[in-house]
């Protein structure tokens, strides 16, 4: 039997049972969960940044989204507070559409 210790997606004990295999699974922490969730955001940035093509750069990000909702639930903000504090910064500070690369800057003082 494989070894995976993992957070999963909450539906994949049940798509494992229609398989017919047998498995383990355990409900972390509030502690373990959040370490839990930053492991998986890596994890799904290094499949997102392995991907051949479009749309499997799409489905990682899909899933990046999925864990930054669970982290924005556990720092007790609503997907919604979450895009608010983004739009925010875009309109006070841009967002990326324009590709602008910083080289250097003086420092003022």
């Amino acid at each position: 039997m494989p070894t995976y210790n993992k957070l999963v997606r909450d539906k994949i004990p049940q798509v494992i049972a229609a398989t017919g295999a047998t498995f383990r699974t355990m409900v972390l922490s509030e502690v373990d969960y959040h370490r839990e969730l930053n492991r998986k955001l890596h994890e799904e940035l290094e499949e997102f940044l392995a991907a051949k093509s479009p749309q499997e750069s799409l489905e990682e990000m899909a899933d990046m989204l999925e864990v930054i909702r669970a982290l924005a639930t556990m720092h007790g903000a609503t997907w919604e507070q979450l895009e608010s504090i983004r739009a925010a910064k875009a309109d006070k500070r841009g967002g990326f559409e324009e590709r602008v690369y910083l080289i250097d800057a003086d420092d003022p003082a």
